[in-house]
């Protein structure tokens, strides 16, 4: 059940990331995958950054940096940490290069809230 999963064995080999990223991801894909369709990065890309920006709003960007994510493609590299781990499962079409570029942290995640 992802909903207790502390991630202990993803953190103590890539200390990178916060466990609470990992739960934030995970809860991303859980949801887009209730439909049963595979996922692609730029779905995943855009779930994520309407939950970050529903959950912690103006802090959005102090908590993902502080989380360890920088980019989008920290987000790929969490992706595939978890399939490492078998939490999620990947097709061959699936690559961190899909993660690459997707969007710009501080524009997306600050920007709404400078004035």
């Amino acid at each position: 059940d992802f909903d207790s999963d502390t991630f202990a064995d993803i953190v103590a080999k890539d200390q990178r990331y916060d466990a609470r990223a990992y739960a934030l991801l995970m809860d991303c894909v859980h949801y887009l995958g209730k439909e049963g369709n595979h996922m692609s990065a730029e779905d995943i890309l855009e779930e994520f950054k309407e939950r970050t920006l529903d959950q912690f709003g103006p802090l959005s960007y102090t908590v993902l940096t502080e989380w360890g994510l920088s980019s989008t493609e920290d987000i790929g590299e969490m992706m595939f940490n978890l399939t490492e781990f078998h939490r999620l499962r990947k097709d061959e079409d699936d690559t961190q290069e899909s993660f690459v570029g997707g969007y710009d942290f501080r524009e997306t995640f600050l920007g709404p809230y400078q004035t």
